[in-house]
């Protein structure tokens, strides 16, 4: 009799397993995360080769991991057991602090920085010396540089960073913008600035740069909540952010050409609203190279710029002062 009141559970926790089992083996395998952002491994292909030397065993674990019933509410539970239940400051580089999350960037690659000194200083040599003086040189802060220190995480060293850079580059004048953001011109959820916060960057640049700059703006935000990068990396239920764009006369007239796809449109693709990242709607995205025309500039002027994704949504406020941008 003391043995049969354990029956139940087993009986339970059997079902459980039979059914995560059975959702495993015959379930239809998910392509994509959207909450990571990333594709997802597919069951590989069964053959000898791959069987003896061990490789089909590595795919198949990363398979198994990749398409587990539940998936995405078993790493919710596991980061909320790790962050609330034992206390661990960061779950896979992932950590929340002042309501923000953000990623561990520690330490400063060193040899990363030169690398990028040196590719910059190639095309300066080929490509821009003799023709212009004017080269510009800015760095854009992770936003762990305003969270880790104050929050007892490692912080990258980003004096070093910028004194290497300007070493390696004395031929373009640096324009500081670390000192003048903070926390709040970023997103809680991912990683990048928020656009409508970036007008006294922008009027900063024009005055460094000597270009035209009105900072007549529309603020335009959409109505579908904005859940970036660090909200499906760290796992946990977080309050989503609202992503705008901002709009003017400049901004609507001008013509943005991808090279890459031959596209013709505007300055944003609303429709990536609607996708797996909202922040590709500012140039499309992760696109290699557009050109921006401007037909209302005042005069002939252009503008190179050498960006990552941080660029994309500064750029559109720079149209104003230049007849194209690259």
């Amino acid at each position: 009799m003391e043995k049969r009141k354990y029956i139940p559970g087993i009986i339970f926790i059997g079902a459980i397993w039979l059914a995560l089992t059975l959702a495993a083996w015959f379930g239809a395998p998910n392509d994509e995360s959207d909450s990571e952002r990333r594709k997802l491994a597919k069951m590989p292909e069964i053959k000898a080769e791959t069987i003896l030397n061990g490789s089909f065993m590595t795919d198949f674990e990363s398979y198994t991991l990749d398409q587990f019933p539940l998936r995405d509410g078993f790493r919710t539970l596991k980061s909320m057991a790790v962050f609330y239940g034992l206390g661990q400051k960061d779950n896979n580089d992932i950590y929340i602090a002042d309501g923000y999350a953000a990623k561990l960037e520690y330490p400063l690659n060193e040899k990363s920085i030169v690398e990028c000194a040196d590719k910059f200083t190639w095309l300066y040599d080929n490509y821009i010396k003799g023709k212009t003086d004017k080269v510009y040189l800015s760095v854009v802060p992770d936003k762990g540089y305003y969270l880790a220190e104050n929050n007892g995480y490692p912080a990258m060293d980003y004096e070093a960073l910028v004194s290497a850079l300007r070493g390696k580059m004395d031929y373009a004048e640096y324009i500081d913008v670390i000192s003048k953001l903070d926390i709040t011109d970023y997103y809680k959820t991912d990683t990048h600035w928020k656009q409508e916060n970036l007008i006294p960057i922008a009027r900063h640049f024009a005055e460094k740069m000597g270009f035209d700059f009105t900072d007549d703006f529309k603020v335009n935000t959409a109505d579908t909540p904005f859940y970036g990068v660090y909200y499906g990396q760290a796992a946990l239920p977080m309050t989503a952010d609202s992503i705008s764009w901002l709009t003017s006369d400049i901004i609507d007239s001008a013509v943005v050409t991808n090279v890459e796809t031959g596209t013709v449109g505007g300055v944003y693709d609303l429709s990536e609203l609607e996708g797996r990242d909202p922040y590709e709607i500012y140039l499309y995205g992760a696109s290699p190279i557009v050109e921006i025309e401007n037909p209302n500039a005042k005069e002939e002027k252009k503008l190179v710029i050498f960006r990552d994704s941080f660029g994309s949504s500064i750029t559109p406020l720079m149209i104003e002062g230049y007849s194209k941008i690259t």
